[in-house]
C-alpha cells in the first residue's frame, strides 16, 4: 500500500471535518467529551483568554474512551481544566451523554434546570469530529449561535502514544460516513460534501480503513 497516498487521502477528510471557525465571545464554551484530553485543554485555554464566563464539559463514556480514564469524560476533562487554572465554580459538568445527540439534549436540559439562558456557544471537539459536532448541535438546537474549534494541531502532529495513525484514519473515515448517513437519518443537518472528499473516503474504505464504519 502507498502510505504517502493514504496520508494524502486522510488529510482530505481531516481538512473537511475540521471546522476551525473564527471565534467570538459567547455565553459558554462547550467541550465535547472524547478520548483526547487536548480537547479539554483547548477549551480551558479559550476560557482563560476570556472568550466566555462559563465552560461546560459533557460526556460519560463512549466507545472510543472506554477504559481510557478512571472517571467520566466530563469529570476527567473538568479536572484537567482546573489544573490549568479554570475556577471550579465556572465549570458545568454533564456526565450522562454517550453520543453527540445526547451531548446537546442533556446540556439543554441541564441549563434549563439551572435557569441559564445561553444562546451563544463555542464548541470544542477533536479536529476530525468538528463538522459532526456542528451538524448535530444545529439539528437539535437550531436557534443557537455556535462557533466550532479544535486543538490547534496538524494531522501530522496529532498522533501520539494513545492515538495511532491507524486509529485516527479509521475514525476519520467513520466520521465522514456519519456526516452523510446521520443527516439522512435526521440526526444532523445536511451539509455539502465535495466529490473529492467522498472519493477520498471511498478509496480509504477500499484500502481497509473500515473499523469505525456504520453497518449498512
Amino acid at each position: 500500500m502507498d502510505n504517502h497516498r493514504t496520508d494524502e487521502l486522510a488529510k482530505i477528510l481531516w481538512d473537511y471535518n475540521n471546522l476551525d471557525q473564527p471565534l467570538q465571545k459567547s455565553d459558554t464554551i462547550l467541550v465535547m467529551g472524547s478520548n483526547d484530553v487536548r480537547v479539554a485543554e483547548r477549551g480551558a485555554e479559550l476560557f482563560l483568554q476570556g472568550l466566555a464566563p462559563y465552560i461546560i464539559f459533557s460526556g460519560n463514556v463512549g466507545k472510543l474512551s472506554e477504559g481510557a480514564f478512571d472517571k467520566t469524560e466530563a469529570e476527567y476533562f473538568a479536572d484537567a481544566a482546573i489544573r490549568m487554572g479554570v475556577p471550579k465554580d465556572k465549570i458545568i459538568v454533564e456526565n450522562r451523554a454517550t453520543n453527540s445527540g445526547e451531548n446537546v439534549m442533556f446540556i439543554k436540559q441541564l441549563l434549563e434546570e439551572k435557569g441559564l439562558d445561553f444562546k451563544r456557544f463555542i464548541i470544542v471537539q477533536k479536529p476530525y469530529m468538528g463538522r459532526r459536532a456542528y451538524a448535530t448541535f444545529k439539528q437539535f438546537w437550531p436557534d443557537a449561535y455556535i462557533f466550532v474549534t479544535a486543538p490547534q494541531i496538524s494531522f501530522e502532529d496529532y498522533l501520539n502514544d494513545l492515538l495511532s495513525k491507524n486509529h485516527i484514519i479509521n475514525t476519520t473515515v467513520g466520521d465522514t460516513q456519519r456526516v452523510k448517513r446521520y443527516a439522512e437519518k435526521g440526526f444532523q443537518i445536511k451539509q455539502k460534501m465535495p466529490k473529492e472528499v467522498w472519493s477520498a473516503y471511498e478509496e480509504l474504505v477500499r484500502r481497509g480503513f473500515t473499523e469505525h464504519l456504520l453497518k449498512e
